[in-house]
């Protein structure tokens, strides 16, 4: 089959939503539509992306900076806000270096590549983003895949290729982003010690939310990790990434890392939106365990039901269908009822994994878990 061609069933479409006047609605409109949908999939987690003080931030940077860079940082595009984020962040995280990237995607492909070369073996977790699949893939290592949060199996790989290789580096999601699941970070930062290899952690939907006042699940274990990568894209509102590290790394990053040099700096104004995220995340230390305790009622009602295999351990959770054109015919029906719940499939997920995932936020009330529970009980 052409690389380009798509079944039919998977063909996707872009769609166009508006944002609504609450908080967690979109408007739909074209094609003889126009409802007001919940948002049951973005990963605005706080609603920080309509804060008023975030794009209050965000308008006044770019009155004073510009709307773009114009330009990498090590040309013209370095602007005073990328430093008082990567200070603040730092500072926050307690890492001696911290790097925008105007993307999680680049700033994955560039720890990947910081952190090994052609002679360098990598194990990673089954499921890891496709963003740190693909580095890994482009670095030139040897990639071995481990099943996904199994400690003995990681710890199998790990003992018959330290033998051979003294350059290995794991590569795990604190919090995966389709299965909702948690890593056990403290035992696989055991597993890199005993095998004296490094370890990246990518924290992009635990930031802000899990861990020590939303610092991650990471930070307990900073000494033992290699570097972490967080996104601004998702619990902040805003844009952009980061990677963290030591000051060794962080300085090699900044003399070596082709998608750090050869890309133009992050806006002015996501930066300085991330800032002003981040200060309200630092000033509301409770916003992440609130969020979790509305996710665990959610995950308690779906399940109450009794007919829907629900996974997730955190915010993020899945009703596992299976078959994919089930999946979007529950989509179509959920959107019919009222809310934005996203269908995924394969490549996305395995095959025969096919799902309807869950994005909770912090502004549900319990009128809309009300509604959604009474909508899946009222399908077929």
């Amino acid at each position: 089959m052409d690389k380009f061609q798509t079944p039919k069933n998977r063909i996707r479409k872009l769609r166009v939503l508006s944002l609504g006047d609450k908080p967690y609605e979109f408007k739909v409109s074209g094609d003889n539509i126009n409802t007001t949908l919940i948002d049951l999939s973005s990963n605005d987690y706080f609603g920080l992306s309509r804060d008023k003080d975030v794009i209050n931030a965000a308008h006044e940077a770019t009155l004073i900076e510009g709307l773009g860079s114009g330009s990498s940082r090590f040309i013209s595009g370095s602007r005073p806000i990328h430093k008082s984020l990567e200070t603040n962040l730092g500072k926050w995280l307690n890492q001696d270096s911290v790097l925008l990237f105007p993307s999680g995607y680049q700033a994955n492909i560039a720890a990947i590549q910081a952190l090994t070369d052609k002679n360098s073996i990598i194990i990673a977790d089954r499921l890891i983003h496709n963003s740190l699949l693909v580095g890994s893939k482009t670095s030139g290592a040897k990639l071995i895949r481990f099943l996904h949060n199994n400690l003995k199996d990681l710890e199998n790989k790990l003992s018959k290729y330290s033998i051979i290789n003294n350059s290995i580096l794991v590569v795990v999601e604190s919090l995966y982003s389709m299965e909702g699941s948690i890593a056990p970070i403290e035992k696989i930062t055991k597993l890199c010690k005993k095998y004296n290899c490094k370890l990246l952690v990518d924290e992009a939907h635990a930031l802000g939310i899990l861990g020590n006042k939303g610092k991650g699940l990471s930070y307990p274990f900073l000494d033992s990790i290699s570097m972490v990568s967080g996104t601004f894209g998702k619990a902040f509102g805003s844009g952009g990434a980061f990677l963290a590290s030591n000051e060794k790394i962080g300085e090699m990053l900044i003399q070596s890392s082709s998608p750090f040099r050869y890309t133009t700096a992050l806006s002015p104004s996501l930066a300085a939106g991330a800032l002003k995220s981040l200060q309200k995340i630092k000033k509301n230390q409770y916003l992440g365990t609130d969020l979790l305790k509305i996710s665990k009622r959610w995950k308690k009602e779906i399940e109450h039901i009794g007919k829907y295999e629900v996974i997730g351990d955190a915010h993020i959770l899945s009703l596992i269908i299976g078959d994919e054109d089930k999946t979007m015919m529950m989509q179509k029906f959920l959107e019919e009822k009222g809310f934005l719940a996203v269908g995924i499939r394969p490549p996305t997920v395995p095959a025969g994994k096919s799902r309807i995932r869950l994005t909770i936020r912090s502004s549900f009330n319990t009128n809309i878990l009300k509604n959604f529970i009474s909508a899946l009980k009222a399908y077929k």
